[in-house]
């Protein structure tokens, strides 16, 4: 069975709070939410997120999923191209383990917003948020789902953030689908667009997914080459140096466990506006 294309390090979903509280406080967490908002409205700085995300935010601190999923819908409708918003809806929907609602809703504006790569982008996510709350065969009905989701953002915008999602992707699918190959086109083509007098941390996930994609081919020279390149560029990365550290089945263990199927993986994309 194919391995489920969960998106590798940096986009790591972060469990939200409890959504089961006594009756009695639901009311007046929702008084606290608003009172919170009117006074952030008030007096919000330039460069504040738009009302419904803090609304969206206070929410989601206070343990009320719903508000907090309405709010944050509308911020999504309201700018469907602003990546860092729908990524923050998306985690809020996986601590409220509500899927479906950020797939229809992106399924909705995929279709008015036909041009947009953040859109589709932020779909096929969505379906990779879902992966592991499901049985084997849906997941891979997801995964493949995702995957032309991604190739449509690709389509309409190649940054390195789509290439990279794709390719990462097609890691997970055991060499057997073909696919590994094309993520290795995927990932040289992101590693192209890495900038060289600007590059981030982030970037170094190029890198090991390529030499990962090597190893899943059963080419460790070419991994481990791959994986030296990489920390040549980002010496700190702990991953590049975990993989050049291990060998043999230690190697092997290491990449199983975190290509298994139906493992969760990070999709906030945290990284990309970390400072």
């Amino acid at each position: 069975m194919p391995r489920s294309p969960e998106i590798h390090r940096p986009f790591r979903a972060v469990p939200g709070p409890s959504r089961h509280r006594p009756a009695g406080t639901s009311v007046l967490l929702s008084l606290v939410c608003l009172a919170v908002l009117a006074l952030e409205t008030a007096a919000a700085p330039p460069g504040e997120p738009p009302a419904d995300v803090r609304a969206a935010r206070a929410a989601l601190a206070a343990g009320e999923h719903d508000a907090a999923l309405d709010a944050y819908e509308r911020a999504v409708r309201a700018a469907p191209d602003d990546l860092r918003c729908s990524a923050e809806y998306r985690q809020a929907v996986i601590a409220a383990e509500a899927y479906d609602r950020s797939i229809e809703l992106f399924e909705e504006l995929a279709e008015t917003r036909t041009r947009s790569a953040a859109v589709w982008l932020n779909l096929g996510y969505a379906y990779v948020d879902k992966i592991p709350a499901t049985g084997a065969v849906t997941q891979v009905i997801l995964a493949d789902k995702a995957l032309g989701h991604f190739t449509k953002a690709i389509e309409l915008d190649p940054t390195w953030i789509s290439l990279y999602t794709r390719g990462n992707s097609y890691v997970y699918w055991p060499a057997i689908f073909g696919r590994t190959k094309k993520g290795i086109v995927d990932l040289g083509r992101a590693i192209e667009l890495e900038p060289a007098g600007a590059r981030r941390p982030y970037h170094a996930h190029a890198w090991i997914a390529l030499g990962d994609a090597y190893w899943r081919l059963d080419d460790l020279a070419t991994a481990r080459a791959t994986w030296r390149r990489g920390l040549e560029r980002f010496p700190a990365d702990p991953a590049l140096q975990e993989r050049l550290r291990r060998e043999g089945k230690a190697l092997d263990e290491l990449l199983e466990e975190h290509y298994a199927i139906g493992k969760r993986v990070d999709t906030s994309l945290e990284e990309l506006w970390e400072g």
